[in-house]
């Protein structure tokens, strides 16, 4: 392992589960916009990765719900990155930027309540 990816892993194993959150929204949020860049180029390519990486992290906050702990802002939260995950698939087939950016917007939301709470 290079000294960057050392020290990319040591800076993540390190953060409280709050700031792992702000990080996973704040990346898929990154690759939210990549997607909307390489939907209004026609860069299918990079559309679909990007997209996929969206996903992926929006399903790993999912997966990781304590449903039992977190009570209604767990259920709400599930509901939400659902509804993201719905979206974000129909706004693949539509080749719709819009779509996405509806994600962004609610990912941004979610971050700001985050950021307030572990600050």
């Amino acid at each position: 392992m290079d000294g960057i990816s050392a020290y990319k892993d040591r800076s993540i194993s390190t953060q409280t589960p709050g700031k792992l959150i702000v990080m996973l929204y704040e990346g898929a949020i990154k690759f939210l916009y990549r997607t909307i860049e390489a939907m209004e180029t026609g860069n299918h390519e990079a559309k679909a990765k990007d997209l996929e990486r969206a996903v992926a992290i929006v399903d790993e906050l999912n997966a990781n719900l304590d449903m039992e702990a977190g009570g209604e802002v767990a259920q709400n939260l599930r509901r939400l990155y659902n509804f993201m995950t719905t979206h974000l698939t129909q706004a693949t087939m539509r080749n719709d930027p819009q779509m996405v950016r509806d994600v962004i917007a609610c990912l941004k939301d979610l971050n700001e309540g985050w950021k307030a709470i572990t600050s």
